[in-house]
């Protein structure tokens, strides 16, 4: 948790700081953050103590280094992409790239904290740019990542445009690719209404991630790691 204090391979301590650098949203099911990198700005150690989801809205190249002195992972986010995450070690996240990096980072609460401790997803899974795991659903969504636990797809709207979508058996999370910096939700909701209208209210073309929290309710069946 922020303000921890661990120690490095060497002994030295490190602070701890949050998982995200700004919290967009809250409730019990889900926490949900902005992080926002320039080229070689990077996100000081932090440990996850939820399964997570990334959702790439700015893509670039990055550097995960492990406080344990483990061997880095590199990885490259592009936009619209995203990743389902087990929780991991003590980590930070360095933008390597030349582009600007944003992502909406999404906790799963009830798979970590709300459960007594994180359960075990097994590895997560990752989207493939320009590979989709699925169909399009009739209401246009295309798919992006598809597992047990969360099903996520992007939505294209044109301006002035509405869609209806079936948020009926499990939550939602809505999350914009276009960002509007007067908008203090960072463009992310979580519908009540089912079903759920999504209206593009712009004279633009909008995108948006839809995510599905297929687990829920089905946590409780399983073991924490």
């Amino acid at each position: 948790m922020k303000g921890d204090v661990v120690h490095t391979a060497t002994g030295e301590p490190v602070v701890l700081v949050d998982i995200g650098i700004t919290r967009l949203y809250e409730d019990r099911q889900v926490r949900i953050w902005d992080v926002s990198l320039e080229p070689g700005e990077c996100h000081p150690w932090h440990l996850h103590h939820n399964p997570y989801v990334v959702l790439s809205i700015n893509g670039s190249d990055g550097r995960m280094d492990w406080l344990d002195g483990t061997e880095p992972r590199f990885i490259s986010e592009y936009r619209g992409g995203a990743v389902y995450r087990p929780v991991s070690p003590v980590h930070r996240l360095t933008n390597i790239g030349s582009a600007f990096y944003r992502n909406r980072l999404i906790e799963l609460k009830d798979l970590g904290e709300n459960a007594g401790g994180p359960i075990d997803i097994g590895p997560g899974d990752r989207s493939v740019q320009g590979q989709p795991p699925g169909d399009v659903l009739p209401d246009g969504r295309v798919p992006v990542l598809l597992h047990n636990d969360v099903a996520i797809w992007t939505l294209t709207l044109a301006a002035g445009e509405t869609r209806e979508l079936d948020a009926t058996h499990q939550p939602h999370v809505i999350a914009s690719l276009e960002i509007d910096p007067d908008d203090e939700t960072g463009g992310v909701h979580v519908p009540d209404a089912k079903p759920y209208v999504l209206i593009n209210l712009t004279d633009e073309e909008r995108t948006w991630f839809v995510v599905e929290l297929r687990y829920d309710g089905a946590e409780q069946n399983r073991s924490t790691s």
